[in-house]
């Protein structure tokens, strides 16, 4: 009888056991904190506004200040790192950087843990997968996908002869020094935004409860890794209150909710700022709290030696490649004035005091030209630039570059144009153009210079190179062979003529004219 009782116990005790830890050390106090430095959207390595914002090199001191206070410290990126970035249209060793300055810099930063942003898929298939190869750090994965000819597959990390398919879900077991030890799981879900031709998304809500139900009973917290719009992180934390916190990506401004228990952290792009999110738990009452705090990233916090120093390394490289061009990327070209707005949230709405610059850059150059026209996404600064103002602010606001094109086209395709333009609103499409230019809305009726465009009329029209590709949405009939364009004139690659490249008009021109003016 005493051997059955021995027996039953054994069944009892195996019986209750759960997937989450079990501590053996009887002197811990199943407490546990676990502390992540949160950075998202970060394009550049170095420090902006002449040296008093961002840098991660700053953020690695930050990395390496929380570690020797708790070595459960972890460094997080909320997706769009790889691109956009002045870097992708420079070339290192023979093949263009794309990305390859961000890899080495996070690698030694120390950075533990990312997911993707939309953004990783603007390069090639293969410039991802050699970023993904460099990386030491860990990809979470949960909807976002590799397509390939026979099907559909999750992107994988190489190194040699091994090949590691990256994970759905990621479970992290963490210790402390009294022997508590936890597991904290993690999913990462990105925005079905950029269509590139190898890439296939789930539905991130759907995808994120299935990955929730999936790891819930293997972990003591869980965390969603996003990179997505602040609505939709905010229907992720009511669809599962469940988890510990959000931290997310996608939107430049600092951003910070609470749903429930649910929290919601993005920082401010660029490195400006990072939050850093403590993770208590008390495995003993299986519960835990967040606290959250952001810290503004400027001159305050040294610059963290290593990864400065890879950060100079790639510094150095650009300079080259700009001075190639005919760039001095360190001159200053402005010291003081408004600061100049380069938000998406507001370039693709409405012109603002920079589109307007780059408008007038352009017709600088152009002095014969009758329009001047620019789509929003030739701007990629996604911020505002404050003074002094660099010839590397305008290289990194518009990182394509490219040539103005000078044509004589009927009034009619400006018309066609122009209406495509308006109804882009909101995206990249969405056009700036001449301050002579302007629609009445009462009568759908386009003018140049107080007058109705004459869709029989030929005009002169500057516009970036881009532009005439038919690349641009709802503008695929803007070509060079449409019948409409009546002459084009041969491009100008002679690096001392503003029209070889938008950025040297938009820079000759800021130099020419007092701050003042816009």
């Amino acid at each position: 009888m005493k051997r059955n009782y021995i027996v039953l116990f054994l069944v009892i005790c195996l019986g209750t056991s759960c997937s989450t830890t079990r501590n053996t050390n009887s002197n811990n106090n199943g407490k546990i904190d676990i502390t992540f430095i949160q950075v998202n959207d970060v394009y550049e390595i170095a420090p902006l506004e002449g040296g008093r914002s961002g840098g991660f090199a700053r953020i690695a001191y930050l990395k390496n200040k929380y570690l020797a206070i708790n070595p459960n410290t972890y460094l997080v990126m909320a997706g769009d790192f790889l691109s956009p970035s002045v870097y992708n249209s420079l070339q290192f060793e023979g093949k263009r950087i794309r990305g390859r300055q961000m890899i080495e810099t996070m690698n030694v930063a120390g950075t533990d843990l990312v997911v993707f942003g939309n953004h990783e898929f603007d390069i090639t298939e293969s410039e991802l997968q050699s970023r993904i190869n460099e990386s030491s750090f860990q990809w979470v994965s949960s909807n976002s996908f590799q397509k390939k000819e026979n099907g559909i597959s999750r992107f994988v990390k190489s190194n040699g002869n091994i090949s590691e398919p990256l994970p759905e879900t990621y479970i992290m077991t963490v210790t402390d020094t009294d022997g508590t030890i936890a597991k904290i799981g993690f999913m990462g879900i990105t925005l079905p935004f950029n269509k590139a031709s190898y890439v296939s998304y789930t539905d991130p809500l759907e995808t994120a409860e299935k990955m929730y139900n999936r790891i819930k009973d293997s972990c003591d917290a869980i965390v969603a890794l996003t990179h997505q719009l602040i609505a939709d992180d905010i229907l992720l934390a009511r669809r599962l209150p469940g988890l510990a916190m959000i931290i997310g990506g996608h939107e430049h401004d600092e951003q910070f909710k609470k749903v429930g228990n649910v929290i919601i952290s993005k920082a401010h792009a660029n490195a400006k700022s990072a939050y850093i999110l403590h993770l208590k738990l008390n495995k003993r009452k299986q519960a835990f709290k967040v606290k959250s705090e952001l810290i503004m990233i400027d001159e305050t916090i040294p610059l963290e030696p290593k990864t400065d120093s890879i950060v100079n390394k790639w510094t150095g490289i650009a300079e080259k490649n700009y001075s190639s061009i005919g760039f001095d990327a360190k001159k200053i070209i402005r010291t003081a004035g408004e600061p100049l707005e380069g938000r998406e949230s507001e370039i693709r709405f409405h012109p603002t005091n920079f589109s307007r610059i780059i408008v007038a850059g352009m017709e600088a150059a152009t002095p014969k030209s009758d329009v001047v026209i620019v789509n929003a996404g030739s701007i990629r600064l996604d911020d505002v630039l404050q003074m002094p103002v660099s010839q590397y602010d305008i290289l990194r606001s518009m990182p394509f570059g490219g040539g103005i094109s000078e044509t004589e086209m009927k009034g009619a395709l400006i018309i066609k144009t122009l209406e495509a333009g308006r109804k882009n609103v909101g995206i990249g499409g969405f056009l700036h153009y001449s301050s002579s230019l302007s629609y009445i809305t009462s009568t759908g009726v386009w003018q140049l210079k107080e007058k109705p465009i004459d869709p029989a009329k030929i005009y002169k029209v500057a516009l970036p190179e881009f532009l005439l590709t038919g690349g641009e949405a709802n503008m695929d009939f803007l070509k060079k062979d449409n019948p409409d364009i009546v002459h084009v004139y041969p491009f100008k690659n002679d690096q001392a003529d503003p029209r070889s490249d938008i950025r040297l008009a938009v820079i000759r021109y800021m130099e020419s004219q007092p701050a003042s003016k816009y």
